[in-house]
């Protein structure tokens, strides 16, 4: 069977179950599992699915994907993209870093740096951290979202504005092809908001993904943000926004 006859089944199954996964597809159509990854990569670059680890789920715009399937979702990636925002952060400096695994990779790769103050609204974040002796960490309070360690709400809101950050690093679950960040949580879109109007700089890290997903609540536009660290290029109208607005692109693959 090709896979544009493979293509329409998938998604029925997805739909049907929820879910589908590499092993049970494979099973199902007698092919390879690497065909049917590949499959998979193709209908996420579509925006039809969003992969998780072992398969795919369906992509939506009122709720996002569990955190454990996020973490393992373009790992390798995110370490990439990590890497390069690391490497723009100088010692001696304040930073914020917020909820989500491609901030929580960015913070794996400070443990290096020297004399930083972090404030986060996110405990992974504090705990990947908090063996680091050169580094400070503050975390804001705030109401705990259990299925992913953030803290969102009036009190995480009301920490940051008694801070100006040097930097912060942001991530978002969705962006839209017009530059919109966009959250799933309208109590972590005002968080989101706060750390942007009390920082000096942001950096942005996104992998491709978010460009095939959408969600409800915007938090701001890539022209208040001065850096995107991403792994595939942007649409040509996007690169070209930001090119106009300012925003540095980095690409790592």
């Amino acid at each position: 069977m090709s896979q544009t006859l493979r293509y329409p089944e998938i998604l029925e199954i997805a739909q049907r179950d929820g879910k589908v996964t590499v092993d049970g597809l494979a099973q199902y159509f007698g092919v390879t599992l690497q065909t049917i990854r590949r499959d998979l990569t193709d209908l996420a670059d579509a925006g039809q699915l969003v992969r998780v680890h072992g398969g795919a789920v369906l992509p939506s715009s009122t709720a996002n994907i569990h955190y454990e399937e996020r973490q393992s979702l373009n790992s390798d990636a995110k370490r990439l993209m990590a890497q390069a925002c690391a490497a723009q952060i100088p010692d001696n400096v304040s930073l914020f870093l917020n909820i989500g695994t491609s901030t929580e990779a960015v913070a794996r790769e400070l443990v290096r740096h020297r004399n930083l103050m972090v404030v986060t609204n996110n405990i992974n974040i504090a705990h990947i951290l908090s063996g680091h002796p050169d580094c400070s960490v503050v975390l804001t309070g705030g109401q705990l979202r259990r299925s992913d360690g953030g803290l969102v709400g009036n009190l995480a809101t009301q920490t940051i504005s008694q801070f100006k950050f040097d930097i912060a690093v942001i991530g978002c679950s969705a962006l839209d092809h017009d530059g919109d960040l966009l959250d799933f949580d309208i109590q972590e879109v005002a968080v989101s908001q706060a750390i942007l109007q009390h920082s000096r700089k942001t950096f942005l890290v996104a992998d491709h993904s978010k460009l095939a997903r959408s969600a409800p609540a915007r938090i701001a536009s890539l022209s208040e943000v001065d850096a995107v660290f991403t792994d595939r290029p942007f649409p040509n109208q996007l690169a070209n926004a930001c090119a106009a607005w300012g925003t540095a692109v980095h690409v790592l693959s």
